[in-house]
């Protein structure tokens, strides 16, 4: 399998994924939306890294180092690469506790609509600048998956 290939692969499972965290806003289960979230910035930013012929590390987040490959990415891609390191950084922070909590942390009590919001969005962005790379170096669509 090529980087190009699994690249693909991960970007349509984070496009897919996208339409879980509706569902979960919906139910008002808003650390499992955070959760979901940081799941499918992860795959959609490795999906980039891949692209660009960096393997990803088996770590969650991979913020720095798109930052630190930035040469590689296509101007109009890079000027996005400081705010989805962000998305990466603050989603990762709560990937435990939204899903674990902690002795005085319960997700289901402390999450809101607004985190749940913010991490949609950053889903959101992160799966569309990735469709962006992606879909201008191949001739595979997305639009099946979408």
């Amino acid at each position: 399998m090529t980087n190009i290939t699994l690249a693909q692969s991960y970007l349509i499972k984070a496009t897919k994924r996208l339409k879980i965290l509706d569902v979960l806003l919906a139910e008002e289960d808003y650390s499992d939306v955070v959760r979901e979230a940081q799941e499918i910035v992860e795959l959609a930013q490795k999906a980039m890294l891949r692209h660009v012929g960096i393997e990803p590390p088996k770590w969650h987040d991979v913020g720095k180092i798109l930052l630190a490959h930035a040469d590689r990415f296509p101007e109009e891609i890079r000027k996005h690469l400081t705010e989805l390191a962000q998305i990466s950084r603050w989603l990762r922070k709560e990937r435990e506790l939204s899903f674990y909590g902690d002795i005085d942390f319960i997700p289901t009590e402390e999450y809101t609509i607004e985190d749940a919001h913010e991490a949609i969005y950053g889903a959101k962005k992160t799966v569309e600048i990735a469709t962006r790379l992606i879909s201008a170096y191949t001739t595979t669509t997305f639009s099946s998956s979408k």
